[in-house]
């Protein structure tokens, strides 16, 4: 047996003005998925528990098995595991963001213009973080390059107590004035991101994007700290050998702590220019060199969402039909059985702009034991009124597993 979970980040949403008053997953075409859909279960998932933040970290978690109430100890260290920074357990870890803000002069009244600045390349953001971390860095605070736009610090020695650091996702478009942690322990963070802005305007790199039309990153933006991550592995809890692909240092991050491979595939880009291709062929390359379980994870409807870009987010969905599914189905003929788990990991509505926690539509099919689900397009409304609810969302991993 083969399983194969296909991970759509964000991709369910609310009803969209600009579509009409339809959702992304209403409006995609999506045929294989629908097909799938309609020969197995279908149903809702609350993948992110009460009383916790919607965010990727928690949902993926979830998703993959892991109870967030009992194995989260923050996003940025999990991304650290990935981009491989040495943590201590004294260690207080923090997502560095590269972002684009406005050019007001008082820094606390500028405008979160681009969470991702422009969605810069690695290279870019390699040699502006390589500035920071020359600026700012000391035995107390180190900074590590990812990707894109997507960087980590490292506080040694420091607190979790730092009040509201806010995702800058969560405030596109909005003045940053009551964003700025006013805890006394954040005092250095903050002096950090608003001496950055100093320190970047006029950095060679933002000078040479700027003359090509694209977007500073003139700012760095620090948020989702934890400590170091410790997670059961996926092998003990579940008996199979699995591997995560994706583009982002998240999810990466998670296989690693998990014991899971997590291979590169080259061209991902966790936008809408990734390479869908060369994800589905590097998950069939897992399961055929003895990987079990293969858990594809795409950026890009959520990414779709948080930019306000409808269209793109009906296309992400689409594309992952046409590029990723097709190919998977072809490969995944080969075994005698195999089951695909296809939902995302949380909504990410355009009318919001950001996360929400509301259940999401899944899908499991079993090539030897499909059945008429009477749904005949997959989406919101359909898996709410196939009547089945998944309240605990990390029971969902040995549920497809298992039954």
């Amino acid at each position: 047996m083969k399983y194969v979970v296909l991970l759509y980040d964000g991709m369910a949403d609310y009803p969209v003005p600009a579509l009409n008053g339809k959702t992304p997953m209403e409006l995609a075409k999506k045929p294989l998925l629908d097909k799938l859909a309609s020969k197995g279960e279908v149903g809702l998932v609350k993948t992110v528990a009460d009383g916790l933040k919607p965010g990727s970290d928690i949902a993926n978690m979830s998703v993959l098995g892991y109870d967030p109430a009992e194995n989260y100890t923050g996003r940025a260290p999990l991304e650290a595991v990935s981009i491989g920074a040495e943590m201590l357990d004294s260690d207080i870890v923090f997502r560095c963001n590269t972002v684009t803000l406005s050019d007001d002069s008082d820094y606390d009244k500028k405008t979160m213009v681009d969470y991702s600045a422009g969605d810069i390349s690695s290279d870019d953001a390699a040699q502006i973080i390589q500035s920071v971390q020359n600026h700012f860095g000391n035995e107390k605070f180190k900074f590590y390059s990812g990707v894109s736009y997507r960087h980590c610090l490292i506080w040694h020695n420091g607190t979790l107590e730092v009040g509201n650091l806010t995702p800058p996702h969560d405030i596109t478009g909005k003045a940053i004035t009551n964003f700025l942690s006013k805890s006394e322990n954040a005092g250095e963070l903050i002096k950090m991101m608003r001496e950055s802005f100093e320190l970047l305007k006029d950095h060679p790199v933002n000078l040479r994007r700027k003359r090509e039309g694209k977007r500073p990153a003139n700012s760095i933006w620090l948020w989702g700290e934890g400590t170091k991550p410790s997670l059961p592995s996926f092998y003990d809890k579940f008996a199979l050998k699995a591997s995560v692909i994706s583009a982002v240092d998240l999810l990466k991050g998670i296989a690693k702590s998990a014991g899971m491979n997590a291979p590169d595939v080259e061209g991902a880009t966790g936008y809408l220019d990734t390479n869908f291709e060369g994800k589905a062929y590097q998950a069939l390359s897992e399961l055929k060199n003895g990987c079990d379980l293969a858990y594809i994870h795409i950026e890009a409807p959520d990414e779709c969402g948080h930019r306000n870009e409808p269209e793109n987010k009906v296309r992400s969905i689409e594309l992952i039909d046409e590029k990723v599914l097709k190919i998977l189905i072809e490969g995944l003929e080969e075994y005698d059985d195999y089951k695909i788990l296809a939902l995302p990991d949380h909504p990410t509505p355009i009318v919001t702009l950001t996360h929400a926690s509301d259940p999401v539509p899944y899908m499991i099919y079993h090539k030897k034991d499909e059945k008429c689900s009477n749904v005949r397009t997959f989406n919101e409304k359909t898996a709410k009124e196939a009547g089945r609810l998944i309240k605990v969302g990390h029971t969902l991993m040995a549920h497809f597993i298992e039954n």
